[in-house]
Parts: structure tokens; C-alpha cells; sequence
């Protein structure tokens, strides 16, 4: 019998919660991986996975295992690397918001791809909560802070924030000055999908942060449609610059407020905490880390 073989059956069952998936994932047959999996369990002399039809859960001693499986085939992975003088390889599963990627992620992912050649890449896009263990992905490239003390993080990037409004709603209401003029104004408001509540406006004034509840007729949710909001004139949005540059060197829309800019947001990469971090994802955490360097 493989270990290490069957060893990965189990961790990517486990993470799973289902032979189908873990199948799928690892390009095997299911009968395949049903037999490896029993095969380990009679070597081990325990049951780490008890099966039913709908769900795959571990048992007390497959909870033990588990991480001390993800740390052996990590080290077993990179140990392999060094002495062998390879380049990192198999498959990357990564999800991150849209725009990031569109901006700055896939335009230079080429490079990427060329410098690890081996690596398989699987990007998803979201905009929402992701479970990683559950949904077999590596790692996560989010905006904002972070507050989910489960996943580890590592800042890549803090990228320029602005205020802004189109043309049109300035010639309505006037460009304001200073935040007190502020009241007499209308913003889009951000929905927070995590916790359903609009996201504040904020502004940096002499060194200190300052938040700014405008009265809004309009809430989204949505980095699209946010932006779609500002340049159809219903109110003041808060965004990264990057987001409306092109917009706002074609007149469609405008920065304001200058002098009291809102604070940088933080791009970072998470993945689980109890993960032992593979030379595939830390080769790509580096690499993001250079490619939000060279764009700022």
C-alpha cells in the first residue's frame, strides 16, 4: 500500500465530506478511492471516516489524524522539492473577487504560469464567504479587513481608496468641500454580505479616521453595480482608485474630497490556519505580493 498515497485520499475525504467530490478532485475513480481509503483504515487498525448516504463525517481518531496528515504531506511535498531541485507542482485552487483578478491578477497571470509550469491552476470568483476546508480551496485573495480569526492572512497590497460622483450629480447637489457639507448630500450604499449592514463612509482628516453616515435612497451589493450607481448619477460612492480610473479618465465620473481621502483598503491572501502552507501556495502568495507591488 502507498501512505502517502492514501494518506491524500483521506485528508482531500475529509475536506470534502464526500468520496464523490474527493474523486473528482483527485482524478480518481470512486471505487478507487473507497478501496484505498478501507485498505488504510485496516493498516491503521481504526476507522478515521464514518459513511452514510448522505454525508461523510470523521470519527474521534479521524479528527486526531487529520492534521497531522496535512503537516506530513506538506513537509513530505517540500522536502521532496528542495532535494530534488524541482519546481512546485499538482493543483492550486484559489478564489478571489472579480475585479481583482480582472485587474491585476489574470493580466499578469501568464508569468505565473510560465515560471511554474507544473502547478494547475483553479480560480473561482466570488464575492462571498468561502469555506475552505469544505470547498477544497487553497486559498482566498479578498479586499478589507480581516476578521475571521480562523484563516491566517498575509497582506499583499493596501491600494488607494477615493470618493467620487459623476458629473451629473455634482451639477445637481454641488461638489462638497469639506465632510460637513456632507448632509446635504446622497450616497449609493454598500451592503456587507457578512453582516447586512451598510458599509460607513470614511474619510482620513488630520491623521485621525472619521465616519460619515450620507442619507441614501439606493443600497447594493455588488462591485458592478455599485460603480454602474455613481456613473448613472444617484449618489457618492467610496471605491479603490484603480476600480474607476478608466471612468474617470473619460469624464464619467469624479474624485472629490481630496483633502480628506477614506483610508487604503488591505488586499490579502488567507488560507486555514491549520494548514502547513504547501510550496504551491506559497509560491503564489509571493508572487501576488510582487504583482500588487509593481501595480501600485
Amino acid at each position: 500500500m502507498d501512505q502517502v498515497k492514501a494518506m491524500k485520499a483521506f485528508v482531500r475525504i475529509y475536506e470534502r465530506s464526500s468520496f464523490t467530490q474527493a474523486a473528482e478532485d483527485l482524478n480518481l475513480p470512486r471505487a478507487t478511492l473507497t478501496h484505498t481509503l478501507n485498505q488504510f483504515e485496516a493498516w491503521l487498525g481504526v476507522r478515521l471516516l464514518e459513511r452514510s448516504t448522505r454525508k461523510v463525517r470523521p470519527t474521534l481518531d479521524g479528527e486526531a489524524y487529520y492534521p497531522r496528515c496535512v503537516q506530513l504531506l506538506a513537509e513530505l511535498e517540500e522536502a521532496e522539492l528542495a532535494f530534488r531541485s524541482v519546481a512546485p507542482k499538482g493543483r492550486l485552487r484559489v478564489d478571489m473577487h472579480g475585479t481583482l483578478a480582472r485587474h491585476f491578477v489574470i493580466p499578469a497571470l501568464p508569468d505565473f504560469m510560465a515560471r511554474y509550469p507544473d502547478i494547475e491552476l483553479s480560480i473561482s470568483e466570488a464575492d462571498r464567504f468561502v469555506d475552505l476546508i469544505g470547498e477544497g480551496v487553497d486559498c482566498v485573495l479578498r479586499a478589507g479587513t480581516l476578521k475571521d480569526s480562523s484563516l491566517i492572512g498575509r497582506r499583499v497590497a493596501s491600494l488607494r481608496q477615493i470618493t467620487c460622483a459623476s458629473p451629473a450629480y455634482l451639477r445637481r447637489y454641488g461638489e462638497p468641500k469639506c465632510l460637513d457639507d456632507l448632509a446635504n448630500h446622497r450616497a449609493v450604499n454598500y451592503v456587507s454580505r457578512v453582516t447586512g449592514k451598510l458599509y460607513p463612509f470614511q474619510f482620513m482628516a488630520d491623521g485621525e479616521l472619521k465616519e460619515v453616515a450620507i442619507d441614501g435612497a439606493l443600497s447594493v451589493f455588488g462591485a458592478e453595480i455599485y460603480a454602474a450607481s455613481a456613473i448613472a448619477g444617484l449618489g457618492l460612492i467610496q471605491c479603490p482608485h484603480y476600480r474607476m480610473q478608466a471612468q474617470i479618465q473619460q469624464g464619467l465620473v469624479q474624485e472629490i474630497l481630496t483633502a480628506t481621502p477614506p483610508p487604503d483598503m488591505p488586499i490579502s491572501v488567507l488560507y486555514p490556519q491549520n494548514r502547513h502552507l504547501s510550496p504551491r501556495v506559497r509560491v503564489f502568495v509571493d508572487w501576488l505580493a510582487q504583482v500588487f507591488a509593481q501595480a501600485r
